[in-house]
């Protein structure tokens, strides 16, 4: 079999190449067999990415098994968690191109024939998808799983639960208790997060093993799927069946309808469109109002429910919410997948192993949690091109609301106004410059967002900002505001006072001021002067709209 390896191994003007592959202990018994990377995040700081090192250690016994040599290299990572609310928090997004861009590099260079990708959490698992469409290889992603939920006060716990208690303004004791409870080890956090969204998406989009995406971090049942990814990577090279043959228009609207049943992070509504790019596909904001409409919530997972990803897996994960939505007119069940088989027939190959669970935790497409998906995209003068919010986590209460700006020109400014409790019920916060350009980076406000949730504010107070939100956000808080205030958006515009106009069932953000007036403070406005330096002044040149997913051109 011709492979793209032999470039790097065979006749006689590669012998200096056979040389150097000779000095990491290549035999020549080896020489002739499928060279396979094993793309690991693993790191030592972040939760979600302590164990990949197994996960890699298996993933490479898995290739041996089947005939391949694998070479093991890692990308970085960064926490969102740890970097949230600082400085830190400007690098996540940039990490996603530079992950992406590492991966690449790697892999072209080497002349690889296949490769495993072992991401985990928020930015990573998209870069390393953008890498997969960049590259289109033979490619098995095996994504390393949640966490298990936390326990204190005879209730389970998690992340979201120590960023609220901050809020709630809890006596030490109780915070510090919760702070050793609520994340109990390996694994990207316990609820339905940009982490464990991300993963249900790869395996939405066909590119990991059934039960990867809920298999849990500590769970053996996670290393044996470590290891079937490993072996079947070998067939796929042999198969010479790639990325972009299993990743199509079509999985990406598997996975937006799956995003929408299962109530996932805003956050998709940025990645699944840049890895799209990566796979020269146009994923448009509109496609994922479009399948909300039409797709029903069916799970009531963390921020916005009670059911942590434990109850998911349990309940069948990924392919228990693929049956119920099979009959829908977005699930394409002839797209092919990791398996070498189709979704249909792995959903035939299916079976749900606890039936009164599943029964308890998904709902059906009759009787669904809500009628519509988890994300909506709101439109009007205030967002012309576009907005996201996730309207499964907002109360009944707040699905309509016009009300009073309070505006800050940073999250750090919103945070001090909230902690100090200047901010009252039927305010709407409005936080700018924190877009992709303005931030630059396009910080999270999961702090804010938490805040205003443990103060009892969350029926009473709406959040708006051209950033972003975490995907424990969980209230009317309105994200990705587009065009975004350092570019002159109608955000940079708003001032204290001004009453917007929220209705997310018809899919309205407004500015309810004169037309004149604002064209009065277009002409007088002046864009704040933005000290950044090294990669996030590259990154804010070069960055474009988040309604195009943040894609670096």
């Amino acid at each position: 079999m011709e492979m793209r390896s032999d470039r790097i191994k065979k006749g006689l003007a590669r012998a200096p190449h056979r040389a150097l592959l000779k000095a990491t202990g290549i035999t020549d018994y080896e020489m002739d067999k499928p060279f396979i990377a094993v793309v690991n995040s693993w790191n030592e700081i972040i939760p979600g990415h302590i164990h990949l090192e197994k996960i890699g250690e298996a993933v490479k016994s898995g290739i041996r098994m089947a005939g391949g040599v694998p070479f093991e290299f890692s990308t970085i990572g960064i926490c969102d968690g740890i970097a949230m609310n600082h400085e830190g928090m400007r690098y996540p997004m940039p990490s996603r191109e530079l992950i992406a861009d590492s991966i690449e590099i790697m892999v072209r260079a080497h002349a690889f024939d296949g490769m495993v990708l072992i991401p985990s959490c928020d930015k990573i698992v998209p870069g390393h998808l953008m890498a997969a469409g960049r590259l289109d290889l033979p490619t098995i992603v095996v994504t390393g799983g949640p966490m298990l939920p936390g326990f204190t006060g005879d209730c389970e716990k998690d992340l979201i639960s120590v960023f609220e208690a901050v809020g709630e303004s809890r006596d030490d004791d109780y915070i510090y208790n919760l702070e050793n409870a609520a994340c109990p080890g390996a694994g990207s956090c316990s609820g339905l997060f940009t982490a464990n969204t991300m993963a249900c998406m790869t395996e939405a989009l066909g590119l990991s093993l059934p039960g990867c995406a809920t298999a849990h971090a500590i769970d053996a049942k996670k290393i044996r799927i470590a290891k079937d990814s490993g072996r079947k990577i070998m067939e796929l090279v042999e198969k010479k069946i790639t990325a972009r043959q299993i990743v199509t228009e079509k999985s990406f609207g598997n996975a937006v309808c799956l995003d929408m049943a299962i109530g996932g992070s805003t956050n998709t509504v940025l990645h699944l469109p840049a890895i799209a790019h990566d796979f020269d596909i146009t994923l448009p904001l509109s496609r994922f109002d479009e399948l909300s409409k039409v797709t029903p919530h069916l799970i009531n997972l963390r921020p916005g429910g009670e059911h942590f990803m434990i109850d998911f897996d349990k309940a069948g994960g990924i392919y228990a919410i693929i049956e119920r939505l099979q009959h829908s007119s977005g699930i394409d069940l002839d797209s092919i997948t990791v398996t070498t088989r189709t979704l249909g027939e792995n959903l035939n190959d299916s079976v749900i192993v606890n039936p009164e669970t599943n029964r308890l935790v998904i709902a059906t497409v009759g009787e669904p949690l809500h009628a519509e998906g988890g994300i909506a995209i709101l439109y009007g003068t205030l967002a012309p091109n576009g907005s996201v919010v996730k309207q499964t986590a907002v109360n009944s209460a707040m699905m309509g609301h016009t009300g009073p700006a309070k505006v800050f020109e940073s999250e750090e400014d919103a945070m001090e106004a909230i902690m100090d409790h200047r901010i009252v019920s039927g305010d709407v916060v409005v936080v700018r410059y924190e877009g992709p350009k303005g931030g630059p980076g396009m910080r999270e406000m999961l702090s804010p967002t938490s805040a205003i949730a443990g103060m009892g504010l969350i029926e009473s107070v709406a959040l708006i900002t051209d950033g972003r939100f975490s995907g424990g956000t969980r209230g009317p808080c309105i994200g990705h505001v587009s065009p975004e205030a350092a570019i002159g958006g109608a955000i940079a515009l708003v001032r204290d006072g001004d009453t917007i106009e929220i209705d997310i069932p018809n899919r309205v953000l407004n500015l309810l001021v004169d037309s004149d007036e604002l064209d009065v403070r277009k002409k007088a406005w002046k864009l704040p002067e933005s000290k950044v330096s090294g990669v996030l002044a590259r990154y804010q040149r070069m960055v474009g709209d988040a309604s195009e997913g943040s894609v670096i051109t």
